[in-house]
């Protein structure tokens, strides 16, 4: 009879922590920089401030984390994911990242090794990613600009790993867009990235 009551509670407690790690809200961590950090903006105005509501009015069950610095590099966030993976036992991972390595002239290539590293680490913690990618400006010249713009598809064809090419897509091109330094988009740009965001987050979102 002890026996029975005992696997009994045992398969009880089993079920009991299915149904709550089943129904808890699963944690998307946003990975960026300036970007995604709200630089120069009002709180709660940026794509990941607008994600987190408009995830809320579909009636998606996500807690979303911005851990997201301004001037933050690609070197910086594959040197902080490790312990925020730790703390935050994500679901999903939303690595933002290369823009200040672009701007600093950086090497492709370490930029190129610092995402597969992240993406890596994600997946060995059990989070999917979705990789953000990004453009430099032409004044940067055409053949660093290229190979910057396609490490992302490279990166995310080799690892099988869905991407938002361009964040900036219908941002870019529209300098009214961007605050004063020409570098950061306005609060009215901001509805404009989660659009491009949205259509890649949100089946991964509904697939955990």
């Amino acid at each position: 009879m002890l026996a029975f009551l005992t696997r009994w509670m045992l398969g009880a407690v089993l079920l009991l922590s299915a149904a709550l790690a089943h129904s808890a809200p699963k944690t998307v961590l946003v990975l960026g920089d300036s970007l995604s950090a709200e630089y120069g903006l009002t709180r709660g105005s940026g794509w990941v401030a607008l994600l987190e509501q408009k995830l809320r009015a579909e009636k998606v069950d996500a807690r979303i984390v911005n851990v997201s610095i301004s001037g933050e590099t690609t070197s910086g966030g594959r040197t902080r994911l490790p312990a925020l993976l730790t703390q935050h036992k994500p679901a999903l991972v939303v690595i933002e990242l290369g823009a200040n390595d672009g701007l600093r002239g950086l090497p492709v290539a370490a930029a190129d090794a610092n995402l597969r590293a992240m993406v890596d680490m994600a997946r060995k913690n059990d989070a999917q990613v979705l990789l953000v990618g990004m453009r430099m400006p032409p004044n940067y010249g055409r053949d660093y600009t290229e190979r910057f713009f396609s490490m992302y598809n490279t990166i995310s064809t080799q690892m099988k790993a869905p991407l938002v090419p361009f964040m900036l897509e219908g941002v870019a091109e529209k300098p009214a867009l961007f605050q004063a330094d020409r570098l950061h988009p306005t609060a009215q740009a901001h509805p404009v990235i989660l659009a491009n965001i949205w259509p890649k987050i949100l089946p991964l979102v509904k697939s955990r």
